[in-house]
């Protein structure tokens, strides 16, 4: 639960590092845009190598760890993507999301 939670908080901030000047920061000079994504991404690298040195130690496959940040990033970017960008889901997004998950699933079935 510890490696999921802190791969979440992770997939925020990345998110946010990565699209937050495409909602009133476009006017930005793009070095300091790139400047402040780097240090919120400084937060996003906090999170994530902790989760997946503990995810790692309690077992998980690096190709677990991967499938599942990857399924937590496209929820948080539809979330962001509706809440922030104002931009709608279509039908892809959720097939897109059942693509991840079964991919998810197919990585710790036996596990």
């Amino acid at each position: 639960m510890q490696t999921f939670l802190l791969l979440a908080a992770s997939n925020i901030f990345m998110t946010i590092a990565w699209y937050w000047h495409l909602k009133g920061g476009m006017n930005k000079p793009l070095f300091s845009v790139i400047l402040i994504s780097w240090g919120i991404a400084f937060v996003e690298y906090c999170l994530a190598v902790p989760a997946n040195r503990i995810g790692f130690a309690q077992g998980w496959s690096a190709g677990q760890l991967k499938v599942v940040q990857e399924a937590i990033a496209l929820v948080v970017f539809g979330v962001f993507m509706v809440t922030v960008l104002g931009e709608p889901l279509h039908w892809r997004h959720f097939a897109a999301f059942a693509c991840i998950m079964a991919a998810v699933g197919f990585l710790f079935v036996g596990r």
